[in-house]
């Protein structure tokens, strides 16, 4: 099988590390990469948004399998051009991946589906936004309507907030065109979880549960991020409760989503809050999270090969993962400055020793290669994760590889798992 992985972080990383395990792998690309895909696979410099340029590469290459990562290239359509040319795509079509694209949107589906998610309102003029400000009252939840690289979202704590966050977004465009409408719904209360699936249109496989660290800085403070580290699994959500999340919220939407016309194939990635009353859906992403995939695959013990093509022909229902009985932790690092401005080129040392240790596996995010050297190149760097019996071992191991790491222009959370190892 030729396979084509579309992406350049470290969860694009992660599925090529994955995939290149299976024997069924003839060939594995990656566009464009970055050097810790280039060691496995065969990297293309051609951009993840560059539409026309992958569907030709594709077909020049004979892919069987293009496996998108990131959402933007699946919201400007990319699934839908490679059906047309005939190339199996693991992935939404730019309809369905309007579950992501537009919160908006995913409320609609909740709200048709019966699941339980927060009250909402939908509002394209910001006077109109402010008022509803006033009238609800904090906390209270804004999101960018549209695709904001995981930043589009603000808890405000204070209506003061809540006014600041509206006028950014709405009026500022700090998020440009993403932020011309914005959601507002009530603040949820209870953990986090982030609970996966493949999917084929009506059939659904579980595909595990992560719990993230958003948060920019330790005990939870500072301004969201792409996250900053995450572990599985999440001791507050036994197995009844990924049942409810796949009852109620996964399979209602894939239904409410074929009713619509626009079944949806691929990764689902229901982002939920357990509340007093079980679980309620804060979020869709039509994806694999980032860095919740670089934290899963190391559990899998299954050939995940196979079973993406079962999902692109739509025949989950004749295959199954096995999982390994352990603990996964994934501590991110990050340039300095991040997620506002950072400086790039600074050069990392020690990461082929940290990889030599038990358990370890270093995913590139945001890395580039220059004589033999490796480079900080983005926001989010490395994603650092282990493996362990339990989930003190993960963390442990995930840190004592951390410290091994010299980079002095980066930081990481030092407290990855803490909230777990407590609970």
């Amino acid at each position: 099988m030729r396979v084509l992985i579309i992406g350049s972080g470290g969860r694009e990383h992660a599925l090529a590390w994955a995939i290149s395990a299976s024997p069924l792998l003839d060939e594995l690309f990656v566009c464009p990469g970055n050097p810790g895909t280039a060691a496995i696979a065969t990297n293309v410099p051609i951009r993840a948004n560059d539409i026309a340029s992958l569907v030709a590469f594709a077909e020049l290459e004979r892919i069987d399998l293009v496996i998108p990562g990131p959402e933007a290239p699946l919201v400007a359509g990319i699934a839908d051009a490679l059906a047309i040319a005939g190339i199996r795509c693991c992935g939404p079509s730019a309809a369905a991946a309007e579950l992501e694209g537009s919160k908006t949107f995913t409320k609609e589906i909740a709200d048709l589906a019966n699941i339980p998610t927060a009250a909402w309102e939908s509002f394209s003029d910001a006077d109109a936004a402010h008022d509803y400000i006033e009238e609800m009252g904090a906390p209270i939840v804004i999101k960018a309507d549209g695709l904001a690289a995981g930043k589009g979202v603000v808890v405000a704590e204070t209506l003061d907030d809540a006014h600041t966050a509206i006028t950014a977004i709405m009026e500022d465009k700090i998020h440009g065109a993403a932020g011309t409408t914005v959601v507002i719904e009530e603040c949820l209360f209870g953990e986090e979880i982030s609970v996966f699936a493949l999917c084929d249109g009506l059939d659904a496989l579980y595909l595990g549960c992560a719990a993230d660290h958003k948060r920019v800085y330790d005990n939870d403070l500072g301004p969201n991020t792409g996250g900053m580290g995450a572990i599985s699994p999440p001791p507050w959500a036994p197995p009844p409760i990924i049942d409810a999340a796949m009852d109620q919220i996964i399979r209602p939407a894939l239904a409410a989503m074929v009713a619509r016309g626009i079944p949806f194939r691929g990764f689902l990635f229901a982002g939920l809050m357990l509340t007093d009353t079980g679980p309620s859906l804060i979020e869709f992403n039509v994806r694999f999270g980032d860095p919740e995939c670089e934290t899963l695959l190391p559990l899998l013990r299954s050939d995940i090969l196979p079973v993406l093509f079962a999902a692109a022909d739509g025949q989950l229902m004749n295959v199954d993962l096995r999982w390994k009985p352990e603990a996964s932790a994934t501590v991110v690092m990050c340039a300095k400055g991040y997620p506002g401005p950072y400086a790039t080129g600074s050069e990392i040392f020690g990461l082929e020793e940290a990889g030599r240790l038990p358990g370890i596996n270093i995913f590139h995010a945001g890395t580039m290669a220059e004589e033999g050297s490796i480079l900080a190149n983005g926001g989010r760097v490395l994603a650092i994760n282990a493996t362990g019996g339990t989930l003190g071992e993960a963390v442990g191991r995930a840190y004592a590889a951390v410290d091994m790491i010299e980079w002095p222009d980066g930081f990481c959370r030092r407290d990855i798992g803490k909230k777990a190892l407590h609970f």
